[in-house]
């Protein structure tokens, strides 16, 4: 069955349209961090057993995260399963979704009966027809950030009115600063975190949901056992217990990403950036986007505004490659 909503890393589908072998890529249409945690050996009994619960997996999310404990924690196989089932959870209602975000939400929510409307993210107060509000902090893709005082303004209205604020912190790892984990023990409040973006790990199909421990347990009946497996278990265990990699990481980010946006800016574009993407939204994105590919440079392009997100390069030629397809599709446009 062919998927209807586009993600990045379908490279496999570049290589088809572009008649280029899929291993001659340079693959920038994720925000996936390109220098990926490394995991260490996987023992063998990680193969062998069943997980179990009393493993200390969701201890270990819990602190990393800052969740008030491990009752506020549930580990779940990539954020993307609990954005299919929170809509069943929660009460029927009006949703608000910001029109350019990660595209699986406003399907998940009208699926599951709600009624689906078009958040603004630069409005301080929230309409009161709102039951419901999900926002991607920062934005994927247009790197918008949400501050904290203002999430928990829009919660505190909704908590009145027996709503929930759902709040998606996929890229949130390189800035932890922004998390509301610590709040999620407020009623009202649900958090989606995932070790993919920032740890490089996305093939390991691990994410968490931080919320009240009775909306965990409806989400966790409904999801069923075993839901991440022992080998994801102990590399995400180990990622988050390694805080030198993790502070070296958000400094080699923040470089990289500065070092991003400053090659986009000087030819010529407005660029709103996150650690691990860069984003500009301009009219000639779609020549942009197939000049690139044509060069076997693979970004994720946009249309509604004509955009496109840049991920970043992981070695010294690939970061030369890309400067010298982009300097040469820039004179096609």
């Amino acid at each position: 069955m062919t998927r209807t909503i586009p993600h990045g890393g379908n490279l496999h589908e570049a290589a088809r349209r572009y008649a280029i072998a899929w291993d001659a890529w340079l693959d920038l249409s994720t925000g996936i961090n390109p220098h990926g945690y490394p995991v260490p050996p996987v023992p063998a009994d990680a193969w062998r057993r069943l997980p179990e619960t009393g493993d200390g997996f969701a201890e270990c999310a819990a602190r990393y995260y800052g969740a008030p404990d491990a009752s506020h924690v549930l580990p779940v196989a990539g954020s993307q399963a609990a954005i299919r089932a929170l809509p069943f959870a929660l009460e029927r209602g009006t949703v608000a979704i910001a029109p350019l975000t990660y595209g699986e939400y406003a399907p998940a929510f009208a699926r599951a009966g709600h009624r689906v409307t078009t958040l603004d993210v630069a409005r301080s107060t929230l309409p009161d027809d709102l039951t419901h509000v999900v926002v991607v902090n920062p934005n994927n893709p247009t790197a918008e950030r949400v501050s904290t005082s203002t999430l928990l303004q829009w919660h505190q209205a909704l908590n009145a009115r027996g709503g929930t604020l759902i709040v998606d912190e996929a890229f949130a790892d390189a800035m932890p600063s922004h998390s509301l984990a610590a709040h999620t023990d407020h009623e009202g409040i649900v958090v989606l975190r995932s070790p993919g973006k920032f740890f490089g790990l996305a093939g390991v199909r691990a994410g968490f949901v931080l919320a009240r421990p009775r909306l965990l347990e409806a989400l966790d009946e409904a999801l069923g056992a075993w839901t991440v497996s022992g080998p994801a278990r102990h590399a995400v265990s180990a990622a988050f217990a390694d805080t030198a990699w993790q502070h070296e990481m958000r400094v080699r980010l923040e470089h990289e990403s500065a070092r991003l946006a400053a090659l986009l800016r000087a030819h010529g574009f407005d660029v709103h950036s996150t650690p691990l993407f860069a984003w500009i939204a301009d009219p000639r994105a779609a020549q942009l986007h197939d000049a690139l590919a044509q060069q076997g440079i693979w970004t994720r392009f946009f249309s509604d505004p004509a955009s496109v997100r840049f991920g970043l390069p992981a070695t010294h030629a690939a970061w030369a490659r890309f400067e010298a397809c982009l300097r040469q599709a820039m004179s096609t446009l």
